[in-house]
């Protein structure tokens, strides 16, 4: 399938959407938000990926002879348009499989919001990350107001909403907002690292967990436990698990099947 406003790539059992908007620094109007879904549903249905980026292109003009280079992962909802976004965010949270956002420069309101949605964050270090919603009289209406608080806490949760405030990368990783810092050069690296090692794992034990622990801490305790047993019944009756432990004993690399 082709897209207009996103790239989709596939390697290596590892799946990259990329935003396309540049000129816009990567907001999200209608037609991207529509994209994002088609790819998704197209990339959950394929058997041979196991992990999920999302990245934005950098913005690139000429100028005085040179070429000014802003990155940006997404400056978040188009303000030029007033139609209803595909409602992308919450399909990336409900995601089966794990998806990484690689954050390089702006990821402002909406951005924020969907790397939020994301199970695992790398920014680079000159990136620039916030729900600055409050300067437009607004709020952050696609989870921010929710997610923020359970990874960075509410007290700075507050700060940030409430005074529209950015953080750069690496002031991010010192309160938990992301989980690495890299410096720009190395960012792509790093991402693609980490998710060639999930993309390893079996598959049915990457879904398994992350849906225990996405619906465990939103129950109490006994409830997840008893989540949590459910899911390793339903794994000790896969070959994967047999695989696992046959690989083991013989010492090999185990080659997973997905059932």
């Amino acid at each position: 399938m082709s897209y207009e406003t996103i790239i989709v790539e596939k390697k290596d059992h590892v799946a990259r959407i990329t935003f396309n908007r540049p000129q816009r620094l990567n907001a999200i109007n209608s037609a991207l938000g529509l994209e994002v879904k088609q790819a998704l549903e197209e990339i959950a249905t394929d058997d041979e990926i196991q992990v999920l980026v999302i990245a934005g292109n950098p913005r690139i003009r000429e100028k005085e002879g040179q070429q000014e280079i802003k990155h940006c992962f997404s400056a978040g909802w188009d303000l030029s348009e007033t139609a209803p976004v595909e409602p992308i965010v919450e399909m990336i949270a409900a995601y089966e499989k794990p998806v990484i956002a690689m954050v390089n420069g702006f990821a402002l309101g909406g951005g924020c919001e969907i790397a939020l949605a994301c199970d695992f964050i790398f920014a680079s270090e000159n990136s620039e990350i916030g729900l600055p919603e409050i300067n437009r009289g607004l709020l952050p209406g696609w989870g921010g107001t929710q997610r923020l608080p359970r990874r960075i806490g509410v007290p700075r949760a507050k700060w940030m909403i409430l005074s529209g405030d950015t953080v750069s990368g690496s002031e991010a990783k010192k309160i938990g907002l992301i989980d690495e810092v890299v410096n720009k050069e190395g960012l792509d690296r790093a991402v693609s690292e980490f998710a060639t090692k999930l993309a390893g794992k079996p598959p049915l034990g990457l879904k398994k967990i992350k849906e225990v622990i996405n619906r465990g801490i939103e129950v109490d305790l006994q409830a997840g436990l008893k989540f949590e047993q459910e899911a390793l019944g339903f794994l000790l009756q896969t070959e994967d698990f047999r695989e696992g432990i046959a690989a083991f004993m013989e010492k090999r690399d185990p080659q997973w099947k997905g059932c």
